[in-house]
Order: structure tokens, then C-alpha cells, then sequence
């Protein structure tokens, strides 16, 4: 028998206020149609003046709890990927450990920007195959509206702000690609590509949170052949290819990115979940919130083969491979 993480609950949260493409013709040269050309993104969510990252990832852990019929005493940490912590320290875990009430167990962050959910998952799968916890909540949550110059707009039209919550916990499988839960990761970086995608400025340099540039044609010749690489890499791990996936459920960053991934895997676009066009780039947050859409409206069953991935800064890149 072998020891497996496995999926047992999933949930998201978008703050209420919803923000069109037309919101910025006002203050920027740009369109509706040139975003949505560009990017596929029709809207994203914008946190509140008083709606932190811990407060999104909050609501969407509880989300998750009750998707499992869980509460936090059945918890014994939690992981959180972001790259926009409410403070410097303690970790954005520890402030939501707080805010759900667990005075046990263990919680820290995760930062590797849009891959961050996938390390972050990664991890939560070593420690409970280790035996060193049975159930942990991994979180990934952003409020990238925060760090956005908004005279940019190749980029403050791209991101949004929301969480996303999955509940693992430990389960004995057979040890074959058919067991459900997380059955292989893949985890790459590069720091010579950093240039591509950072944010410029930090407690080290300037002081301040800074604002994120990124260089998009590079980032874009890269994103697509390091994604599919790993996604390959992943299943093959197991025994497993592309055409023995149900749905990608990527990294919701560009639909040309996604489109063409699905392409170089020879995955048709019906199955993968999109939800870049509502959302737009949440950063870590959003593969588990396209999951969670995934989950609540039908389309991911249980047994379905799931692969994620993802690039962001660093470069940082990775996949999952995980039967729901």
C-alpha cells in the first residue's frame, strides 16, 4: 500500500467588487477589445481598501472546510502560496491560523509568484506522504492589486485579486496511476531569467513593496515550452501521457498561454478550465480558484485526471499531476 495526499475538499473567494475591461479607457490607452484580444480577460475582482490577502484566503479555507464537512480542529496546518503577504512577517499561515481559530498545529508561507500553488502543493504532498501531518489546508491567495502601477498597461490590466482553498488529507492507495490524490510534481526555476517578471522594490533594497514589470514577449516564448516540458514530465513520472488527462487546469495567465500549452500537449481546449476571462492573472490563486469552478459546477468528477501548471517569476515552473 502507498501513502497518497488525496483531495477531500475545495473552495475559492472573490471579493465583491468586479472590474470590467471598460473600467480603465478611462485613465489608460487601451480598449475592451484590445485586453481581451491580448490577454482574453473580459473582468477581474479587486480587494476592498480593508480586505487583505489573509482575509481572502481566510474565506476561502472556510469554503473548503465545508466542501469537506471539516472544521479546523480536523486540521494540521496549513500552506500558503502568495507573493502579496499582508506584512513582511509573520506569514500571511499564521494570520489565518489565527482568524480560523486553530491554536495547533503548524502554518507557513510559500513563495514562488504564479507557481507558487503548485510548490505549495508539492509540499503539502511531502509532508503527509512523510507521515508528518494527515489533513492540511493549501492556500493560494493574492491581492496583486496592490503592487500594479496603474499608468502601465501592459500590466495592471492583466491581474486580480482572490483565493483558493484545498483540503488534503491522507489516504492509502495501491501505488498506481489509478490511485486517486497527488500522484507526481514537478518543480524548475532559473534565476537568470528574473528580469522577465519581478516586482521592483523589497524590504533589502528600496524599502518599499514596489511595482511588478514584466518584459510579456519574452515571458511568453518562454511560458509555453516550459510548461508543457513539465507537464510531460510530471505524468511520464507515473507512467502516465497527455492523452490520458481529463483537464488541464493551468495557471490562468494569458489565454494564448493556455491555448497554446494545451496545443503542444495535444490537449483539445474542451478540457481545460478556463476562468482567465473572469478572473484575470491571480497569481498563485489561480489554479486552486479554477479548480474550485471546476469542482462546483460539475465538470471535474471524481476519478478524473487532473494536470496543473505554471510560470512566474524567478523564473519558477512546475506541474501536478492528481487524481480527483
Amino acid at each position: 500500500m502507498t501513502r497518497r495526499a488525496v483531495a477531500r475538499g475545495i473552495g475559492h473567494y472573490l471579493p465583491e467588487r468586479i472590474v470590467p475591461n471598460s473600467e480603465f479607457e478611462a485613465s489608460l490607452d487601451t480598449s475592451d477589445e484590445w485586453i481581451k484580444t491580448r490577454s482574453g480577460i473580459e473582468q477581474r475582482h479587486f480587494a476592498a481598501e480593508d480586505e487583505s490577502t489573509s482575509d481572502l484566503a481566510t474565506k476561502a479555507a472556510r469554503a473548503a472546510l465545508d466542501h469537506a464537512g471539516l472544521s479546523p480542529d480536523d486540521i494540521d496546518g496549513i500552506i500558503i502560496a502568495t507573493s502579496t503577504p499582508d506584512l513582511t512577517f509573520p506569514s500571511v499561515g499564521t494570520m489565518v491560523q489565527s482568524k480560523l481559530g486553530m491554536t495547533h498545529g503548524f502554518a507557513f508561507d510559500v513563495q514562488a509568484v504564479c507557481a507558487g500553488f503548485i510548490y505549495a502543493l508539492s509540499t503539502a504532498n511531502a509532508l503527509i506522504v512523510a507521515g508528518q501531518a494527515e489533513r492540511l489546508l493549501v492556500i493560494g491567495a493574492e491581492t496583486f492589486s496592490r503592487i500594479l502601477d496603474w499608468q502601465d498597461r501592459s500590466t495592471c490590466v492583466l491581474f486580480g485579486d482572490g483565493a483558493g482553498a484545498l483540503v488534503l488529507e491522507a489516504a492509502t492507495g495501491d501505488g498506481t496511476n489509478a490511485d486517486r490524490g497527488i500522484l507526481a510534481t514537478d518543480l524548475q526555476s532559473d534565476g537568470r531569467y528574473r528580469d522577465m517578471l519581478y516586482v521592483d522594490g523589497g524590504v533589502g533594497t528600496t524599502g518599499t513593496s514596489g511595482k511588478l514589470r514584466m518584459q510579456g514577449n519574452l515571458l511568453f516564448r518562454q511560458a509555453v515550452e516550459k510548461l508543457s516540458q513539465t507537464a510531460d514530465t510530471a505524468l511520464a513520472k507515473v507512467g502516465l501521457a497527455s492523452t490520458d488527462v481529463d483537464w488541464i487546469v493551468p495557471h490562468q495567465a494569458n489565454i494564448r498561454i493556455i491555448a497554446g500549452t494545451a496545443r503542444k500537449m495535444n490537449v483539445p481546449m474542451d478540457r481545460v478550465i478556463l476562468t482567465v476571462q473572469d478572473h484575470g492573472n491571480t497569481s498563485a490563486a489561480s489554479i486552486p480558484l479554477a479548480l474550485s469552478v471546476g469542482v462546483r459546477d460539475g465538470r471535474i468528477k471524481p476519478g478524473d485526471l487532473i494536470l496543473s501548471e505554471a510560470i512566474g517569476g524567478g523564473l519558477a515552473w512546475g506541474a501536478v499531476a492528481l487524481r480527483w
